[in-house]
């Protein structure tokens, strides 16, 4: 049979327009939530309009993007789509917040092979509902459908967020001095960061996925925990003091973040027993043989968000974090660094 002439649709190839508006259609009362003044026009338009406020003398934008990674890869496995779009919203804003931005739009891009729109509104659920917690716009974002590019069940994930910080009050670390306190600041798990270790420790024991595993949480609500995001509380922070430098633990862990904050001549000297590994974590140390060091280098351990503050305003820092509902105390103390050590020291 000659089929040279049949006539063919954009639905024969693969892609269902109707499925992508009935998605966007799912999602404006989602994104309607997290407006803010600043937006002039959101979800729908070709590109989304916001002004900058006019309480900024010398505005500067801060933009982070980032994605979910192979925590993706577990969200599949177990039909969960609710809480990564957390994780992807999470990832940029505390990049962002640590330069002292507020976070003013979010922006994402979805793309699968086929698009599954109860799924795919899971999914962006959870990123408006990231948003709403850093009272960040989602204005827009992209839907990819792309045959033959994902297998069946499965889509990545990015995102985009751009903040505003005053000039002068922008965070550089640079006035970070010997002295000074290292505030850590709890985690709600491993947030999106090392899942490619942890499905490769999964992978070799073999756990009930299912089973309970810390109170009445099972080890995978346990394992897809959203990242915590931690914008309004350092926010009011920043109002009430001077924070000389943040650290978002994110791929490369304590070890390798907060150097990144840090001046050349001194070293974040940190102690592990300030603290309470979660259960999560050692866990994973165990069932993977996994060195100390090598946990530090790869997972947050529980630390999610690192602030260092002068000496004097420890106490009081400390007592606002978790007034507002952070579980933060004092994790280390910034000493001179001796040679060419390594800028962070787990003790």
């Amino acid at each position: 049979m000659n089929t040279t002439n049949t006539s063919l649709s954009y639905r024969d190839a693969g892609v269902d327009i109707d499925a992508g508006d009935q998605l966007v259609e799912n999602i404006k009362p989602f994104a309607k939530r997290t407006m803010r003044p600043e937006v002039l026009s959101g979800i729908g338009g070709f590109g989304g309009l916001v002004e900058i406020s006019k309480k900024y003398k010398e505005p500067v934008l801060v933009s982070g993007t980032d994605g979910v990674g192979t925590k993706l890869k577990l969200a599949f496995e177990l039909n969960r789509h609710d809480t990564v779009g957390i994780d992807l919203v999470g990832m940029s804003v505390n990049d962002i917040l640590v330069q002292g931005a507020e976070p003013l739009f979010f922006l994402d891009y979805f793309a699968c092979g086929k698009l599954d729109v109860p799924a795919a509104t899971e999914v962006i659920k959870g990123i408006a509902n990231g948003c709403e917690q850093s009272g960040c716009a989602l204005i827009g974002g992209e839907t990819a459908e792309m045959p033959g590019m994902y297998p069946v069940g499965e889509y990545d994930l990015a995102g985009f967020a751009v903040g505003v910080v005053e000039k002068a009050n922008i965070i550089t670390g640079e006035h970070i001095v010997a002295g000074d306190v290292i505030i850590g600041l709890a985690s709600n798990g491993a947030h999106s960061n090392g899942y490619s270790l942890v499905r490769k420790i999964i992978e070799r024991s073999h756990p009930d996925l299912n089973a309970k595993f810390d109170g009445e949480r099972t080890l995978a609500d346990v394992i897809m925990a959203p990242t915590r995001i931690y914008v309004k509380p350092l926010l009011a922070l920043m109002q009430s003091m001077t924070i000389k430098g943040m650290a978002h633990i994110t791929g490369g862990g304590i070890t390798e973040n907060v150097p990144r904050v840090l001046p050349e001549n001194v070293v974040a000297a940190v102690d592990s027993k300030s603290w309470q590994m979660p259960k999560l974590f050692n866990w994973l140390r165990v069932q993977g043989n996994v060195a100390e060091q090598e946990m530090y280098r790869t997972f947050n351990c529980g630390i999610g968000m690192v602030v260092i503050v002068a000496k004097e305003n420890a106490p009081a820092a400390i007592a606002q974090l978790n007034a507002a509902g952070e579980n933060a105390k004092a994790i280390g103390v910034i000493r001179a660094r001796v040679g060419s050590e390594h800028q962070t020291q787990v003790n």
